[in-house]
């Protein structure tokens, strides 16, 4: 998957918000490699894991969060739904291809969505569950909650993570202590 084609076909090179994008969008997938490294029993698709992990924000360019540089009309919790939505359908690359980077997209927000949550927030999302469920899905979603776009250039630690996803449930916790059990 040609992951630059794809972000220059949305981002202008001399955009700030492509800045964010591709500096967050590195890290992640850096941090993926690194856990790859680290752990070689895992045993996860590392070309994919690199190529999903650097568009797994691909719509944010149609949210508004001007606090990084996105203006467009979505909320920003749809970035998910919406990258995934302009792999499928923009990208002109087959749907067999597409399907796993456009899933990374759509079940990386938290620590994956189900469908009950959703609903039951009156979250603007399809009413499905958004879980990573392959292991490399469950990697790019945890290696993405160690960085922000909004501090590019800080690494959070495990303790600012867990607090932060403290709000969402003890669900979410638990879920990520799983994760870090196993990538950590």
């Amino acid at each position: 998957m040609d992951y630059d084609k794809i972000i220059n076909s949305y981002y202008p090179k001399d955009s700030k918000l492509r800045d964010i994008l591709y500096v967050h969008s590195q890290n992640v997938a850096d941090y993926a490699m690194n856990i790859l490294n680290r752990h070689p029993e895992i045993k996860a698709d590392r070309q994919f894991v690199y190529a999903a992990a650097m568009l797994h924000d691909i719509g944010i360019i149609r949210c508004n969060a001007e606090g990084i540089e996105c203006f467009g009309t979505e909320p920003y919790i749809c970035h998910g739904t919406i990258g995934a939505r302009m792999l499928r359908e923009e990208s002109g690359i087959s749907s067999e291809e597409v399907e796993p980077f456009a899933r990374v997209c759509e079940r990386h927000t938290g620590t994956g969505l189900t469908k009950e949550q959703i609903m039951s927030r009156n979250l603007p999302l399809p009413p499905m569950d958004l879980i990573p469920e392959t292991l490399e899905e469950q990697l790019i979603c945890y290696a993405d909650k160690f960085f922000s776009k909004t501090h590019p250039d800080r690494q959070k630690t495990y303790d600012h993570v867990e607090h932060s996803l403290m709000k969402f449930g003890k669900e979410c916790v638990c879920k990520f202590r799983e994760w870090h059990m196993l990538f950590g």
